[in-house]
C-alpha cells in the first residue's frame, strides 16, 4: 500500500511542475508541454496535482476542457482510489 501512495504522490507532484513548466515555457514563447500529456498525468492519478497547479499558476482556467476536465478526472481519481483501498487493501472506514 506504501508503494501505491507513493506512486500517487509523485504523479501529482509531477503534475504540478508540469503545469508550473508549462507556463514559464508559455511566458517565454518557447516549446509548449502538450495539453495530451498533462490530460495523461491527470488521468494516471495526478488529476489533483495538475489541479492545484492549474491554479496556483494561474494556467489554463480559460481553458473549458480543463475547467470541465481535470475535476472529472480528479472524480475519478478519487473514486479508483477509494475502490482500491477498500477492495484490494480491505481498508473500511
Amino acid at each position: 500500500m506504501k508503494y501505491f501512495l507513493l506512486y500517487l504522490g509523485i504523479v501529482n507532484v509531477v503534475g504540478f511542475f508540469l503545469m508550473k513548466h508549462d507556463k514559464a515555457q508559455s511566458r517565454n514563447k518557447r516549446w509548449r508541454v502538450s495539453e495530451r500529456r498533462i490530460f495523461a498525468y491527470a488521468a494516471a492519478g495526478g488529476a489533483l496535482g495538475v489541479w492545484a497547479g492549474m491554479f496556483a499558476f494561474r494556467h489554463k482556467t480559460k481553458h473549458w476542457s480543463f475547467l470541465l476536465g481535470v475535476p472529472a478526472l480528479l472524480i475519478a481519481n478519487a473514486a479508483c482510489v477509494y475502490w482500491v483501498l477498500t477492495d484490494i487493501f480491505h481498508i473500511r472506514w
